[in-house]
Formats: C-alpha cells, sequence, structure tokens
C-alpha cells in the first residue's frame, strides 16, 4: 500500500545533465526497504539511461502513479523544471519536450494528487529541478499563491524562480535528502518524515544557496523511511519507571560505576551492583542523546560518584510522555 515512482532524465536533447540518474537510482534504492532490510515502497524506477523518458511515458506513469487505492504514494523527480514565459505555468521536462509540448504541467501533478484524497491518504511529491517551486499553484491565479489538498506534501529543490545545482555528479538537493534518508533527519526513534527531511534541507542549505521549499496539508506526518533508533525502543518505553515524575531526579551512587579503578579510595570497597551497572549503562545512553543530564556533575561518572543523580531534559520530558501514553 505505498508505492513511489522514482524518475531520472540526464540525456536531453539540449542541456544535457549529469547527475540525474544517479539521484534517483540512489533514491530508489533507499525508498525501496528500512535501514533493517523491512519493506518500505513498492519503487518503480525510471532513468534516461534506460529507456526514453518522452511526455507520452511521463503522463502514463504519473498517472498510474495515483490511480487506485494506496496509504501512500511518493513522486520523484530528478530533472529540467521550466516556466513557460507565455502562459506562466510550471513543467518538468521530458527528454523530448519542446514548446507547446514540454512534458507535465505542475498544475497537472497537484490536480491529481488533489483528487486522489482519500483513496490516497498521503500524497509526497520531491522535485529537484530549477523552478520546482511553482508546483502548488493554480493555473491563471497569482504567483506563488499555493491551494494544497488534503494529504498532500511538497518538497522542492527551490523556489519557483530558483534554479537547482549538480556538483560532483549529483543534484546539491538530493545529495542532502540521501544523507537524511540515511539516518541525519531521523528522531530518536529513527523516524525519518518530509518534514524533517526539509528541516535537514534548510539547515544545511546557506542563505546564498537554492533555498528548498516545503508545502503540506496534513493532519500527521507520515513516516518517509525509518533507520535504526539511536536509543532502543525498549529503553524509552522504561522511561516513566525511571522518572515517575517529569521532574524527578534518579538518585545515583557509587554503586552504579563498575570503575573501581579510578574512583576515590573510600568508595573502592563498595560492591558492585550489576542491576544498577545495567540501568546505569541505559542512562548514560540517554545522556548521550540529550534526555537526560546530570545533576550538580559534569558528567554522568561524577553524578554516581558523587552520589548526586541525573533528570529529564526537555526533550526527555517529551519522550517520556510518549513511553507514557504508549505511543513508542
Amino acid at each position: 500500500m505505498r508505492r513511489a515512482l522514482v524518475i531520472g532524465i540526464d540525456d536531453y536533447p539540449t542541456k544535457p545533465l549529469h547527475g540525474c540518474v544517479n539521484d534517483a537510482t540512489t533514491f530508489a534504492t533507499l525508498l525501496e526497504s528500512h535501514e533493517d532490510g523491512s519493506p518500505n515502497f513498492e519503487v518503480k524506477l525510471i532513468t534516461s539511461n534506460e529507456t526514453e523518458v518522452s511526455n507520452d511515458l511521463l503522463y502514463s506513469s504519473i498517472h498510474g502513479l495515483f490511480d487506485g487505492d494506496a496509504e501512500t504514494v511518493l513522486l520523484f523527480f530528478a530533472g529540467h523544471g521550466y516556466i513557460d514565459s507565455f502562459t506562466n505555468l510550471g513543467f518538468i521536462i521530458a527528454q523530448n519536450g519542446q514548446r507547446g509540448s514540454w512534458g507535465f504541467a505542475l498544475y497537472e501533478i497537484l490536480e491529481l494528487a488533489n483528487k486522489a484524497y482519500p483513496k490516497i491518504k498521503s500524497s509526497v511529491i520531491i522535485l529537484d529541478c530549477c523552478n520546482s517551486g511553482a508546483l502548488g499553484e493554480l493555473p491563471g491565479g497569482p504567483a506563488n499563491i499555493s491551494v494544497v489538498g488534503n494529504g498532500v506534501t511538497i518538497l522542492t529543490a527551490c523556489h519557483r524562480d530558483g534554479g537547482a545545482t549538480e556538483i560532483g555528479g549529483n543534484g546539491l538537493f538530493t545529495s542532502i535528502l540521501k544523507d537524511g534518508l540515511e539516518g541525519a533527519a531521523s528522531d530518536i526513534c529513527g523516524r525519518i518524515t518530509p518534514a524533517s527531511l526539509y528541516s535537514h534541507v534548510d539547515q544545511v542549505l546557506g542563505p546564498w544557496d537554492q533555498r528548498p521549499l516545503y508545502k503540506a496539508n496534513v493532519q500527521s506526518f507520515i513516516t518517509v523511511r525509518k533507520v535504526l533508533p539511536r536509543i532502543p525502543l525498549e529503553i524509552l518505553r522504561e522511561l516513566p519507571s525511571y522518572f515517575p515524575e517529569v521532574t524527578s531526579i534518579f538518585e545515583l551512587d557509587p554503586s552504579f560505576e563498575s570503575d573501581r579503578e579510578n574512583i576515590p579510595e573510600k568508595f573502592r570497597a563498595l560492591p558492585i551492583n550489576p542491576e544498577n551497572i545495567r540501568l546505569f549503562k541505559n542512562l548514560q545512553l540517554l545522556n548521550r542523546h540529550g534526555l537526560v543530564v546530570p545533576v550538580d556533575a559534569e558528567h554522568m561518572y561524577y553524578a554516581a560518584i558523587n552520589s548526586t543523580g541525573c533528570r529529564l531534559t526537555a526533550t526527555g520530558v517529551h519522550y517520556r510522555k510518549l513511553a507514557e501514553w504508549k505511543r513508542v
């Protein structure tokens, strides 16, 4: 119930590109499975090194993507984009595109996605091409005024009048998306959403670079891909037991620290408590990822040796609530 259409065109008769096929192939591979190998999207990959990506093929493939029922569909396109100066309409350009028949109009993509709801609960459209920010506009309407239907998310490499850059055989935008899909855009639980991908791209691209665009009309974020959680979920589920209240302090003492070589001599004779050692390793992991901080100590080690404790950060409070609500 999750399908993706991934298109990459390098081989234009004039103004060929050099990174779009690589981008599409990489993107398709990442979408096919989650990091643990479990299946994700059923991907249809179309690239210009394998077939001519004509107007007809674009038309039939994109219409096919939005036809029928699905939980989520995703369209990714890397190639040329263009705004026709006579009609003020944006297009993704087919290999045989020419004046009067450029390829597939951006407003038609939006129309298909808008009409697909609710048979298709979520539609995600990602474009790595020049002028891609025009996606979302209605034909004949003012530029930069978007009408995005229910369940539709749009992520583009640039704004309406912007360009999409290629660097070292890859699109700049897609190379950053790749890092995000590999885990840089994941939350603590390993979930990657369109919004987190946009946030990742937005942080990487500076104010002098091409600027990405994000448009969405959704009631909840979908997960585009999952990577391994930064903290095992079973540890996150233990947060309410470690911290019965959000303001609780988990009290520590030297029995939580297995190092008996470097601790003060007065503590060296204290027995090691294996259960405390196990708990302390979990708390240290939570500390490394910003969910827990030591109390009155620079490091968790000294919080144990000096018998202070640790407490939740704001991020830790958030995940404790999720665990309490059985949402982890």
